[in-house]
């Protein structure tokens, strides 16, 4: 009898903390990065060197839903930013590749995302969505690592876009081959917020 109580009462204890663990599992989380701490890097291997470049985030705001994996919001980089320290090869890119007078943005919409994300600590997830890209649309998946502390939150994310194939014009020239893909990696800061689910 008093082994039977003691499971009862380890069970019961079980119980009871699923229960709890439930409503904050099911909270909707929403981001928001801060483009004063967050840097967007792009790195083009070519045949005689590779160049470095960076970009200015805009905006970015994220809202997910554990328990459907849905998401959404928007991540806005300004194309007119780019720059590789080289101002020819910089004008160049903005007026030939980019067309960045006419194509000013360049954005990712989140769709649904794969992967735990814990309210609190660190998670590795893929990020489905649509990256917007000198006027197209194109379905992308993004590996992200993602730390959340109280408040406070770091995104790190490295990804590849195949720039030529998604449309934009080949910078190589008789002299010089460049990769037909460019390197991107995010580290952002941002802020984390909890809402309860609907």
């Amino acid at each position: 009898m008093r082994k039977y109580l003691r499971c009862s009462w380890t069970f019961s204890l079980a119980l009871l903390a699923l229960l709890l663990a439930i409503p904050a599992f099911a909270q909707r989380g929403a981001l928001e990065l801060d483009p004063a701490r967050t840097d967007v890097h792009f790195t083009l291997k070519t045949s005689l060197h590779t160049v470095h470049g960076t970009f200015k985030l805009k905006s970015g705001n994220v809202s997910f839903d554990p328990q459907t994996r849905k998401a959404s919001g928007l991540i806005v980089v300004d194309a007119v930013s780019g720059e590789s320290e080289n101002s020819g090869r910089d004008a160049k890119m903005h007026r030939e590749i980019l067309e960045s007078r006419t194509y000013m943005e360049i954005s990712f919409a989140p769709l649904e995302i794969d992967g735990d994300v814990p309210m609190q600590g660190d998670s590795q997830v893929q990020v489905k969505g649509t990256f917007h890209l000198h006027g197209q649309d194109h379905e992308i998946t993004i590996p992200v690592s993602l730390r959340i502390s109280g408040p406070d939150l770091i995104l790190d994310a490295n990804f590849s876009i195949p720039y030529i194939s998604w449309g934009l014009k080949n910078p190589s020239t008789f002299i010089l081959r460049a990769s037909d893909t460019v390197q991107v990696s995010i580290h952002a800061v941002g802020g984390w917020a909890r809402a309860a689910a609907n």
